[in-house]
């Protein structure tokens, strides 16, 4: 088997496309890469120097003060925000309200899809977002499109703030979130989400865990024998 393997994972917000590449890395014992998490980050970043995004120069030199690590610990991707962990943080609605605005920015992207290939040119890797198997790795040898019912998407997503104790925010309120992320990400000039030709479509809307990871190993499987 190669030892720069790339799985690319797309798809729309709340789909368990994080869910999935996790759960494809402990399988396969690769690393699993969470691009989601680093426009989030950088997301923060802004908030908190409140930079403003339709100020290039003032964006392009908040991105030089920014570094992103990944750390894993039982399969589960933790971030780092120049040395700060923020993987709850990156998280909560105030950062989900403007990160589809902060990862649209052309200046924004083209920083992180230079990270994000660097990572994947010596080691074998499972990578989600919405533009890896379009941008980031369009050659990847496998490519996974994931989508799900609108309505399902919103329930998983609040339940998930629930479990992590914020009850500040109701099911309408994160439905409508999960609407705009989705339209921003389809209609944005810079690396919109579309499906990749060559991408197989998963949608997970009456699927278990398990059910979705057997899906995506019964198409990995024959890829290990070379």
């Amino acid at each position: 088997m190669k030892n720069n393997l790339v799985i690319a994972i797309d798809g729309y917000s709340s789909c368990g496309k994080s869910t999935l590449a996790k759960a494809l890395a402990k399988k396969l014992g690769f690393i699993y890469v969470d691009s989601g998490a680093m426009y989030r980050a950088v997301t923060l970043y802004f908030l908190r120097n409140n930079i403003n995004i339709s100020n290039d120069e003032q964006v392009a030199d908040a991105l030089k003060h920014i570094e992103l690590n990944f750390h894993s610990r039982d399969y589960e991707s933790h971030i780092t925000l120049n040395g700060e962990e923020v993987s709850d943080e990156i998280r909560l609605m105030h950062v989900s309200e403007n990160v589809s605005e902060v990862s649209a920015h052309k200046i924004v992207r083209h920083e992180m899809v230079k990270q994000q290939q660097r990572m994947g040119k010596s080691k074998n890797i499972v990578m989600d977002g919405r533009d890896i198997g379009t941008t980031v790795f369009p050659e990847a040898p496998l490519k996974f499109f994931m989508t799900a019912d609108p309505k399902i998407r919103a329930e998983r997503r609040f339940k998930e703030l629930e479990h992590k104790g914020n009850n500040s925010t109701t099911l309408e309120e994160v439905f409508e979130n999960l609407a705009h992320r989705d339209y921003a990400d389809t209609t944005r000039k810079e690396s919109p989400l579309v499906r990749a030709d060559d991408a197989i479509i998963l949608d997970n809307t009456d699927l278990t865990q398990d059910e979705q990871l057997a899906f995506a190993l019964e198409r990995v499987e024959p890829l290990l024998n070379f």
